[in-house]
């Protein structure tokens, strides 16, 4: 398609420039919101009543339309990336925090009393037995904030051009280039598929001892018993 990597001159960025700054603008609120789930998620497991409020409170504030945010934003911050960013980060704690709760709450009791007769304090246990313990439920809680996140930097386009990849949908209008808008779509899409690609493998990096290989045994097995079932028969 002509001019699909013809990126116009106001954008000030080259095709792959607007994508280091999708993802910049993307991974960089959701990192924040993982630093401040980790101890928001463990003072709620600490002290149960604390959870209903904390999450109610995430859950409204992830209600606000992202505009919103951005008028009241833009009086400190200006139209600059962190105005795009810190609603971002505020969106990640309604699925972070409830993702971190429930792992750690999933480690077993006996776990955690052998953890503390070994000698472990309450930050030893939660950073290296409650945490890896909670690994595969921590990522996929980051799976569904990381791809959120990368869909929603295009809403920057509304504060003067912060949208990255987003802003191909307003110059696609303006200069009546819709391939611009279908570029902007696709590598958007692209994105979020290879982060979430590369959260599953950081998973299976991570959590060796996740029963991934069972699905081949039965197989085995069944290579093995037909030969039998083949002699039976004859």
């Amino acid at each position: 398609m002509n001019g699909f990597f013809d990126i116009p001159s106001d954008l000030q960025h080259s095709w792959w420039g607007l994508i280091g700054l999708h993802l910049r603008e993307a991974l960089l609120p959701v990192l924040a919101g993982l630093l401040l789930a980790l101890p928001l998620a463990q003072l709620c497991v600490r002290v149960r009543w604390l959870y209903p409020p904390v999450l109610g409170l995430t859950t409204v504030l992830y209600a606000v339309p992202s505009l919103a945010f951005f008028v009241v934003l833009i009086d400190y911050t200006g139209q600059t990336e962190l105005t795009v960013m810190i609603p971002l980060a505020v969106y990640s704690l309604v699925v972070l925090v409830p993702a971190i709760v429930d792992g750690v709450r999933s480690v077993p009791e006996e776990t955690l009393a052998a953890a503390k007769a070994m000698g472990f304090g309450p930050v030893r246990r939660y950073v290296q037995v409650q945490l890896p313990i909670a690994v595969p439920a921590i990522l996929a809680g980051l799976r569904v904030a990381t791809v959120s996140s990368i869909s929603l930097v295009s809403v920057g386009t509304l504060i003067g051009n912060q949208g990255a990849l987003g802003n191909l949908l307003a110059d696609a209008q303006k200069y009546d280039r819709p391939e611009l808008a279908v570029n902007s779509v696709i590598t958007t899409a692209v994105l979020a598929v290879l982060c979430d690609a590369a959260l599953v493998l950081a998973r299976n990096l991570l959590t060796p001892w996740m029963p991934r290989g069972t699905r081949t045994r039965p197989r085995r097995a069944g290579r093995r018993e037909l030969p039998e079932a083949e002699k039976a028969a004859r």
